[in-house]
C-alpha cells in the first residue's frame, strides 16, 4: 500500500509538471488591425526640395460577416518654394459576406488633388466582389460598383453623375519578413464614360522590427478628361516611409 500510495503521488506530480510545462494558449486575434505610415525626404543644392506622405488602413474584423475598413493618404511635395504635390485620399468600406468567397460591400471615396485641379471627387458606391484567393500567403480579390460622383474643381460648379467602379487587389506574403502588394481601380461617370479615373499602385514592404517596415511604393494616378487642358492627364509618386502595425 505504500509503494502505491508513492506511485500515484509522483504520477500526480507528473501530471502537473506536464500541465505547467504546456505551452499557453494564443490570444484570441485582434478585431481591429492596421497599420500607419510615415515619409519624408530632403534635398538640398542646386534644387531645394521636400516632400512629405503619410497613410493608414484599418480593418475591424469581428470574426463575423461584417468587415470595415478604412484608409487614408496625403501627399505634399515642394520645390525651391513652390508646391509641386498635394494629394488627399480617403476611404471607407463596409464588406458582408455572402458566401465563402463572395461579398457585397458599400463604399465612399474622396480625392483631393490640387495638381489636377480636382478640389474633390466625392463617390459613394455599393456592389459585389469576389476573393479568387484567400490564404495566409496570398489574397487576390476583385469588386465593382455603381453608384453616384461629384466633382469640383476650381472656377467650376459642381458636377454630379452616376458612376461605375471597379477594383482589384493583390496582397502576396515573399517571406515571412517581405510582403508585395499592387491594386488597380477605376471610376467611369455615366454621363460621359470617357470621364474616367483610374489609379494603379504596387509595393513591398520590408519588416526590421516585429512591428515596424519598410515600404516602396509607386502610386500611378491617370485623370482622362482632366478640367483643364494644361493639366497633365497622368501623375507617377514614389512613396517611401516607415510602417508601424498594430
Amino acid at each position: 500500500m505504500h509503494c502505491c500510495s508513492i506511485g500515484a503521488f509522483l504520477t500526480t506530480l507528473l501530471f502537473a509538471a506536464a500541465s505547467f510545462a504546456q505551452a499557453p494558449p494564443p490570444p484570441p486575434p485582434k478585431a481591429v488591425t492596421g497599420n500607419v505610415s510615415i515619409g519624408f525626404a530632403l534635398t538640398n543644392g542646386n534644387k531645394d526640395t521636400s516632400t512629405f506622405n503619410a497613410s493608414y488602413e484599418v480593418t475591424h474584423d469581428p470574426k463575423t460577416k461584417n468587415v470595415v475598413k478604412s484608409s487614408g493618404l496625403f501627399l505634399r511635395g515642394q520645390s525651391d518654394g513652390q508646391r509641386t504635390a498635394e494629394q488627399f485620399a480617403l476611404a471607407g468600406r463596409d464588406e458582408y459576406t455572402v458566401s465563402k468567397r463572395a461579398f457585397a460591400f458599400g463604399e465612399l471615396r474622396y480625392l483631393h488633388d490640387k495638381f489636377k485641379e480636382i478640389s474633390y471627387l466625392l463617390s459613394p458606391t455599393a456592389g459585389v466582389g469576389y476573393r479568387f484567393v484567400d490564404t495566409a500567403a496570398t489574397v487576390l480579390s476583385t469588386s465593382a460598383g455603381v453608384g453616384g460622383a461629384w466633382e469640383k474643381n476650381p472656377g467650376r460648379d459642381v458636377r454630379a453623375s452616376g458612376a461605375v467602379t471597379a477594383e482589384e487587389k493583390l496582397s502576396r506574403k515573399l517571406s515571412p519578413t517581405a510582403t508585395a502588394t499592387q491594386s488597380i481601380s477605376a471610376l467611369w461617370k455615366t454621363t460621359d464614360f470617357g470621364d474616367a479615373l483610374y489609379t494603379f499602385g504596387a509595393g513591398i514592404a520590408v519588416s526590421i522590427v516585429s512591428q515596424a517596415q519598410l515600404k516602396v511604393e509607386m502610386l500611378d494616378t491617370y485623370k482622362n478628361q482632366p478640367p483643364n487642358q494644361a493639366v497633365k492627364k497622368n501623375d507617377v509618386a514614389i512613396l517611401m516611409g516607415v510602417v508601424y502595425k498594430f
